[in-house]
């Protein structure tokens, strides 16, 4: 290599190293991203709330309620006196599971005849619902094992296997709430709506401040009588008019080509949504007061997009996530729209059912609104 090249090659690595915030973006976003989807993208669930129906009340169903909620993979979550109040129970969110135990439990057990228990699945996750079902029966076959030294002769056998002996068996009998046919992409689809409006809100509002402020044009606006809050109002206007027609898309396209059902109240999803649109558009103003150029408008969204989007319970459970990890949700947009969006269109709730997460949504938007104007204004003067 020639003298003048190592030169040139020099200067660029000394101009790299100069530049600290290009070093630390090279270094930090990817680190924390990389352990962030490590952590949080992760389909296996463990501690799932299980409410319990003991019709029996015999130390053979608590002997099993102790299995299934000290196994790991349920915990106990409440106590039940019908299998309706247990169903409303996980319609409300207070329940991932539940199980019910006929009163004749374990008298069928004593005298080799066939009995039964019903588990109760939330099956808005298809996946999750699934792993829950391989839960129980697993917990179950461990806990037939050990019935034959206690005096009882059983055998359990899942509802869909052919007997496997004479004497008295138990059959699990699943029943999966919300989406009894396991359709895997009504929880996808359901949560990448949010993803997808928050990005593009985002994305498409910082283009356009920046492309603005590169062009002049703002310092034209000031000479107007128009205050900064009104510039930026008008503004905002015709990106929420532009992001409706998205929103219109990807309704048709969930209910069209997925068939979600659309059991709820869907001016709730949509007004869910306008504020979801609003806060993506609060986040891609905010970060425009922050960069020189698209360039960095687009790397500082780099780090703050994908984030929201894993952290969002969009593509996998809440429930996933360490425990460390899942208050953070608490302050993402999009989970919060996720949560109206499966609530209503899978569980047909109403406004009683969702009004907290709107709630949350209309204080994230006018938080990030008002940044957005403060800083807009501050950069101006």
């Amino acid at each position: 290599m020639n003298p003048r090249l190592l030169a040139l090659i020099r200067k660029e690595f000394n101009q790299i190293r100069r530049d600290r915030r290009l070093a630390i973006s090279l270094i930090v976003p990817p680190t924390l991203q990389l352990l962030l989807f490590g952590f949080a993208l992760n389909a296996t669930v463990d501690n799932l709330r299980m409410g319990v129906v003991d019709l029996s009340q015999t130390p053979q169903s608590r002997d099993l309620i102790a299995a299934m909620t000290q196994s790991g993979a349920f915990s106990l979550g409440g106590r039940y006196a019908s299998a309706q109040e247990e169903g409303e129970a996980i319609a409300r969110g207070d329940l991932d599971a539940g199980i019910v135990i006929p009163n004749r439990f374990a008298d069928d057990l004593e005298r080799g005849r066939q009995t039964s228990v019903q588990i109760l699945l939330n099956a808005m996750n298809a996946n999750t619902a699934a792993i829950a079902q391989g839960y129980s029966e697993g917990v179950l076959q461990n806990w037939n094992q050990g019935l034959p030294r206690g005096g009882v002769n059983a055998n359990f056998a899942g509802s869909d296997l052919a007997p496997v002996a004479r004497t008295g068996r138990v059959l699990m009998h699943p029943a999966f709430l919300f989406n009894p046919g396991l359709v895997t992409s009504w929880f996808i689809v359901t949560g990448t709506f949010g993803v997808l409006l928050m990005l593009n809100g985002s994305l498409i509002s910082s283009a356009a401040m920046i492309k603005e402020r590169e062009a002049g044009t703002v310092e034209q606006l000031l000479m107007t009588p128009a205050g900064t809050g009104e510039i930026v109002v008008a503004k905002i206007a015709p990106l929420v008019v532009l992001l409706g027609v998205t929103i219109a898309v990807a309704t048709t396209v969930i209910r069209v080509v997925f068939h979600v059902p659309f059991r709820g109240n869907f001016a709730l999803v949509l007004l869910g949504a306008l504020l979801c649109v609003l806060s993506g558009i609060g986040i891609g103003t905010f970060i425009a007061t922050f960069t020189r150029s698209a360039q960095q408008a687009q790397l500082m969204s780099f780090f703050v997009n994908p984030p929201l989007a894993s952290l969002s319970g969009a593509l996998t459970p809440i429930e996933a996530m360490p425990h460390w990890m899942q208050p953070l949700t608490v302050v993402n947009p999009i989970m919060h729209f996720g949560v109206i969006t499966r609530v209503v269109l899978l569980k047909g709730g109403g406004f009683e059912a969702v009004w907290r997460n709107l709630a949350a949504l209309a204080v994230f938007t006018a938080v990030l609104l008002s940044l957005s104007v403060m800083r807009f204004r501050k950069q101006l003067g």
